[in-house]
């Protein structure tokens, strides 16, 4: 049979923090239940018409995030209502059923109801027929298969070993790129035509150039003269305090931020914008994930003609979270035209390279920048999201090399990350080879193709019989209704 549990009134404090451990179904991760979040008082445990399922238990996640999850309950406890039990017939053996259960997850899943999330019914597991087998030969099976998985986990956890050490080796290029050291040996052979002092010199003529070009165009639109002294209204963008920076490689200089690009937050999602004649796909930061950008759920809202012009998107732009948990406020990507049109929110910070500072160089320094917990220090917190902010990340320092290192950093990270790529597919693919093995060694198990059959082993239907004659004595007897007999396919 099965049975579910019950949540006391929360508004009820008394109902909490007694002895009885609850058990929820986000506690349910196919694995022993050794210890729970909450407790229950006996009041509470009454109020809510639980039970209380005996140390060794089989339950199902009923729905939530952990729909059809499985657990073994190492101890006496209380389940809320998402949280099924299963109780078997002398004969039937747990660990039999737990892992038949879990061979049919997707099943059960699809058979449920609801809408984005699926409810499994306590009706449904209580209905579920299991291919019974000879207790003898369940014992069988449950030994090959933890022998089975036992090995295919130690392969898993050797897979992800490797995964976690070509994270850290990922993290250790780019960090070896900013800092010089990746191209140590071609600075010793190749003397750049001009420094990275004079290269920011060269890009700050730019800057202003271009903002002239902007004024000139802009009084020229009005209709008006420029007035006097014009020039000097441009603001010369600062560079960073170096006092306390490392040294930099023969050769390299410090910059700011802002010195070496324009960086521009996105605009604000607001109700008058939901809806409009000028709708546009924009990206927010559920679309920017690390170096990659994610189009599965992209959004649109109302851009005028001249709000487009401002906030849109161009090939090339590096988007980073402006709003984010503290580990990945600043997590930037490059946009390379996934959303054709596309603008974005003020959930972003866009920085745009200028002309002789190449892209692919300026997201390795701010991939480094949010491994190392540079982002971290000067994002500000409020009501638990992280905010960069798009000045004080403009302020931030940028090591600035000659641009044909910058050509020559960009080749060597490529060609050492595109390996680790390769390297990490093949794991991927073997982590999908060996989930796949486990569910064939389950398919196998429950089609009696697993472990021979010993024809001296009491039949299934033997077995059946009994506990059906078990429960019927105890039912005439007066007992507490014993468990309903397992549904199953004797052979």
């Amino acid at each position: 049979m099965t049975a579910t549990g019950g949540t006391p009134s929360r508004s009820v404090d008394a109902y909490f923090g007694g002895p009885i451990p609850w058990v929820k179904s986000g506690e349910l991760g196919d694995s022993h239940v050794y210890a729970t979040e909450e407790t229950l008082t006996e009041i509470g445990l009454d109020s809510s018409n639980a039970k209380i399922f005996p140390k060794g238990t089989l339950c199902v996640a009923l729905y939530g995030a952990t729909v059809g999850k499985l657990g073994i309950l190492e101890i006496d406890a209380a389940t809320n209502q998402a949280v099924c039990g299963v109780f078997l017939g002398n004969g039937v053996l747990r660990d039999y059923v737990f892992h038949y259960l879990a061979s049919i997850r997707r099943h059960l899943i699809e058979q449920g109801k609801g809408g984005a999330q699926s409810n499994i019914s306590n009706g449904l597991i209580r209905e579920t027929h299991i291919p019974i087998a000879p207790t003898n030969e369940q014992r069988r099976i449950v030994a090959k298969i933890e022998e089975l998985f036992s090995d295919l986990d130690a392969g898993v956890a050797a897979l992800q070993r490797v995964k976690a050490k070509l994270k850290r080796y990922r993290a250790a290029v780019l960090k070896a790129a900013v800092e010089g050291k990746l191209t140590e040996e071609w600075r010793k052979k190749n003397r750049p035509k001009e420094t990275g002092q004079q290269l920011l010199d060269r890009i700050l003529v730019e800057h202003r150039r271009k903002w002239e070009e902007e004024q000139l165009e802009t009084y020229e639109r009005a209709g008006t003269t420029l007035p006097a002294k014009w020039k000097d209204r441009y603001a010369v963008p600062a560079g960073p305090d170096t006092s306390t920076l490392p040294e930099l490689p023969t050769g390299w200089c410090w910059a700011s931020v802002r010195q070496v690009g324009k960086v521009q937050l996105g605009r604000q999602r607001a109700p008058q914008h939901h809806s409009g004649p000028h709708m546009r796909p924009y990206l927010r930061v559920a679309n920017v994930f690390e170096d990659r950008i994610d189009i599965a759920d992209v959004m649109e809202m109302n851009f005028t003609p001249a709000e487009y012009e401002t906030y849109r998107l161009h090939h090339g732009d590096i988007l980073l979270n402006e709003g984010q948990s503290m580990e990945l406020v600043g997590r930037p990507a490059i946009y390379r035209d996934e959303v054709p049109g596309a603008c974005f929110t003020n959930t972003l910070v866009r920085f745009q390279s200028s002309r002789d500072l190449h892209n692919d160089y300026a997201i390795a320094v701010f991939l480094t920048y949010l491994k190392n917990g540079r982002f971290q220090k000067i994002a500000t917190i409020t009501v638990n999201i992280a905010h960069l902010g798009a000045g004080r990340f403009a302020g931030m320092e940028f090591p600035l090399p000659p641009l044909e290192e910058q050509l020559e950093i960009v080749l060597e990270v490529n060609r050492r990350l595109s390996l680790l790529k390769a390297i990490e597919s093949l794991i991927n693919a073997n982590l999908k080879r060996s989930a796949r093995l486990r569910q064939s060694i389950l398919k196998r198990a429950f089609e009696g193709k697993l472990v021979p059959q010993d024809p001296n082993d009491e039949p299934a239907r033997v077995l059946l019989e009994r506990i059906k004659a078990e429960n019927s004595a105890a039912q005439n007897n007066g007992e507490q209704r014993r468990p309903r007999e397992t549904k199953g396919i004797a052979r």
